[in-house]
């Protein structure tokens, strides 16, 4: 006999309550109890093999609906019974709930992971699946124009779709039902405001001190998913990652600590492959890594050793996914994670690890121990870390924007980082009245000037 596995379960003696392992094997891949054998595959046998063997296969086809065989089995003199379940093409319920063989245990399914099962053995996605009130008035043109820019660059849509009205892209893309309505995928990509029809879809960033109990501040990013790589890198620039800047003769390098490309890699690979609906991506950023989390399982059949080696593409999403690739975003053939070791690799990093947590996966980033560099040589050293120790971060980075560029406005510091302008406001008070930032003359429409970086 076969160690417990996946496939493999063994009983001592016969209850009815194991119709629910079998209406797991059957939600899975199918398997096999043996009743009348312990754990250590130990014979013990049981005395009423015979009448089991008729009552079993009913109990089963009358509480299940389906028919597995029972088989007689004798060793040393002690009967024991096999039941062969097979896979079903039909979810199975036991008395209204849902059982599901998963590793070596038994789960009940419930709520979003009830839904994906029964939409995966009726052989659909979520993605896939039409939304009954959403209209083509929901759709932001701005972003389907986005959308094709990136396609017609990466060489994967025809110059031509660029004349094609916005119905036909989204029947192109496979978007629409045969009946005109909008996939739930189409919303999420395209739409104005996707949160009005689904739940946690955002993307949440938070800075943290010492543990997760200490949060510092936080940015919420919203909108369409195809657009939200985008935003976020922006987001960590600006407010969260550091800059590292040298020279190499006369010109000026600029880079993001974390290799940008990577970045976008693992940020293209959370949106697509996450649960929809269901909890918001989490980004946790500390100061020695950062904390990459979204909701949803791997593959049947998947673990993270096989995320970390040449593998097939099985997406949770297939229609999200298309658009990804055809805008050039990503690979169709499962190297998102190679691409990512690669570059981490290039750039003399620690290739970040996977983990399972809290029923997503987290993703640990290894942030570089380089300096954020001066933007001049007349301020000397790297003021990265130069700054005051009573300064926020947003007001670390309002200061390295006015360096850059001193005519900037509360208004547009309030774009570039995305916080309120009356929050920009307070911002400057707080670093004028403590002689960080001045007005280059009595009026205030003149430029600011950064006085001191200590």
């Amino acid at each position: 006999m076969q160690n417990e596995s996946q496939n493999i379960e063994y009983k001592e003696s016969w209850r009815d309550e194991y119709i629910k392992w079998i209406c797991g094997f059957a939600n899975a891949q199918g398997g096999i109890i043996y009743i009348g054998v312990t754990d250590e595959k130990i014979v013990c046998g049981i005395p009423d093999a015979k009448k089991m063997l008729e009552d079993i296969p009913n109990k089963v086809r009358d509480i299940l609906g389906i028919i597995v065989d029972v088989n007689l089995h004798a060793s040393d003199g002690k009967e024991y019974l096999e039941i062969v379940t097979e896979p079903s093409n039909v979810p199975i319920s036991y008395k209204g709930q849902y059982h599901y063989r998963t590793g070596s245990t038994k789960q009940e399914l419930k709520g979003v992971a009830l839904q994906q099962f029964i939409l995966k053995k009726m052989g659909k996605q979520w993605d896939d699946v039409a939304h009954e009130t959403a209209t083509l008035d929901c759709i932001d043109n701005k972003a389907i124009v986005y959308f094709v820019k990136k396609g017609i660059a990466s060489g994967r849509l025809p110059k031509e779709i660029e004349n094609e009205a916005t119905e036909h892209v989204l029947e192109n893309l496979h978007l629409l039902t045969e009946d005109g309505k909008l996939k739930n995928a189409a919303i999420l990509l395209f739409a104005k405001d996707p949160l009005r029809y689904f739940t946690g879809i955002q993307f949440k960033i938070g800075r943290f001190g010492v543990d997760e109990t200490d949060l510092m501040f936080q940015d919420e990013i919203e909108g369409n998913i195809l657009q939200m790589a985008d935003k976020v890198v922006n987001t960590l620039k600006s407010m969260y990652l550091k800059s590292l800047i040298h020279y190499e003769g006369m010109q000026r390098i600029e880079s993001l600590e974390i290799p940008e490309d990577a970045l976008r890699e693992l940020l293209y690979n959370a949106i697509i492959h996450k649960q929809y609906p269901g909890y918001p991506i989490l980004m946790h950023v500390y100061e020695d890594h950062i904390e990459l989390w979204n909701e949803g399982q791997l593959p049947v059949g998947y673990t993270i050793e096989t995320l970390l080696t040449k593998h097939s593409s099985k997406p949770r999403n297939m229609n999200i996914a298309n658009v990804f690739n055809k805008a050039g975003f990503i690979e169709a053939w499962g190297r998102g994670i190679g691409k990512v070791i690669d570059g981490f690799r290039k750039a003399g990093l620690p290739v970040p690890t996977i983990a399972e947590r809290d029923g997503g996966l987290v993703i640990n980033i290894f942030r570089s121990k380089g300096e954020k560099r001066d933007f001049g040589s007349d301020f000397g050293s790297d003021f990265g870390s130069d700054f005051g120790s009573d300064l926020s971060e947003r007001q670390k980075n309002i200061l390295n924007l006015l360096i850059k560029d001193g005519t900037q406005t509360a208004e547009s510091f309030s774009k570039a980082l995305g916080v309120t302008k009356r929050t920009i406001e307070t911002d400057l008070s707080f670093l004028r009245k403590n002689g960080y930032i001045d007005k280059t003359t009595k009026d205030n429409r003149s430029p600011w000037i950064v006085l001191k970086i200590k």
